[in-house]
């Protein structure tokens, strides 16, 4: 009766488990390869919120108080918020990988404590008289944020941290009246600059 039994070629299971690894390797490096594609940082969306990091400093300066000035460079912050989670949301389904895990949670998360900092030293700031020296801390502690949310991301995304921090370091050190000034250089024109150098090298 064994003699009519139809037999497995021997070498039958190793050719399965072969197919099914080469089918594992693939979707590894498929997967990689959206991965790598997503830099976490929206190139595209950090040149909206340059541009209009641009126009608020242009607004803020004929602002002819404090409070009024503040309001303008809040409602940026905002907006700027909204961009930048627009965009990355966008970037995040072309490339295939989820916002809120991987890159984009780690950029999250590095980003978020010194922006909540800044949070608490703006009230602080505005409470004790020292307005002035919102412009630097803001850029000092968004440059920090952008290094630490994107120290594993492509190197452009540290590099514009690292010029945000050294714009707002010279603010700190600067007439306050200057102060429109640095944040159109830090928050427009190095995001601006940055944005475009990612949008057209790690896919937008």
């Amino acid at each position: 009766m064994n003699a009519l039994r139809p037999q497995q070629p021997a070498d039958a299971e190793p050719l399965a488990l072969h197919d099914r690894a080469i089918d594992n390797l693939r979707f590894i490096r498929e997967t990689m390869e959206r991965a790598g594609s997503f830099t976490a940082v929206p190139g595209w969306g950090g040149v909206g919120m340059g541009a209009t990091a641009i126009g608020a400093a242009a607004l803020a300066s004929r602002q002819p108080t404090p409070e009024r000035w503040l309001g303008v460079w809040l409602a940026e912050a905002a907006l700027a918020t909204a961009i930048a989670a627009g965009a990355m949301a966008l970037k995040a389904r072309r490339a295939g990988v989820p916002l809120l895990s991987g890159p984009g949670r780690k950029f999250a998360l590095g980003l978020l404590p010194p922006v909540v900092a800044g949070a608490v030293l703006t009230g602080a700031l505005v409470r004790a008289g020292a307005a002035g020296a919102l412009p630097g801390v803001w850029l000092l502690l968004y440059g920090a944020g952008v290094i630490t949310g994107g120290i594993f991301s492509v190197r452009v995304v540290p590099i514009m941290g690292l010029a945000l921090m050294l714009t707002g370091a010279a603010a700190l050190f600067s007439p306050a009246a200057w102060g429109d000034a640095y944040l159109a250089l830090g928050f427009g024109a190095v995001e601006i600059v940055c944005g475009v150098l990612i949008a057209r090298r790690h896919g937008g």
